[in-house]
């Protein structure tokens, strides 16, 4: 799990993003601040649509530390947390394919449409890496997008 900027009406927002082993996006979430309560706030999200992990590898952000110790407090079994900046290489590398867009379109001028956007782009690198599953039909990754749009 890793955060990133993104430059909304001149002002820095946060993408909180998290993959798995495989590179595979598991969730992510546009927030106006990166603290303890948008931290809280994303795992919480990520946690009930797709289940809790065993671990999660975060790099030094004590927001993020301190949102997992607080789901954690409530838990029976705990998750496990790893804080390594080298081991968040997959999701540094997944961050590309996100932030090359954005600069292309002048930016985003309102954090609504920015939010929308990035879901979109989100969704079409999720088709692109194959993690949506076409039916067998043979799709191209623009006929998958457009047949979810319509």
């Amino acid at each position: 799990m890793d955060e990133t900027y993104i430059k909304v009406k001149g002002q820095w927002k946060y993408l909180y993003r998290a993959v798995d082993k495989a590179g595979d996006t598991i969730d992510f979430l546009l927030c106006a601040h990166r603290d303890k309560a948008a931290a809280k706030r994303y795992f919480e999200k990520s946690i009930e649509w797709n289940g809790e992990p065993e671990v999660v590898t975060i790099d030094r952000s004590g927001a993020n530390l301190a949102a997992l110790g607080a789901i954690n407090a409530g838990r029976e079994t705990p998750i496990r947390i790893r804080q390594s900046k080298y081991l968040n290489n997959i999701i540094e590398q997944d961050h590309r394919a996100i932030k090359r867009r954005p600069p292309q379109m002048l930016g985003f001028k309102k954090f609504r449409c920015a939010r929308i956007l990035l879901g979109g782009i989100e969704v079409m690198h999720m088709i692109v890496k194959g993690q949506l599953n076409d039916g067998g039909v043979g799709q191209t990754p623009a006929q998958q997008f457009y047949s979810l749009a319509g």
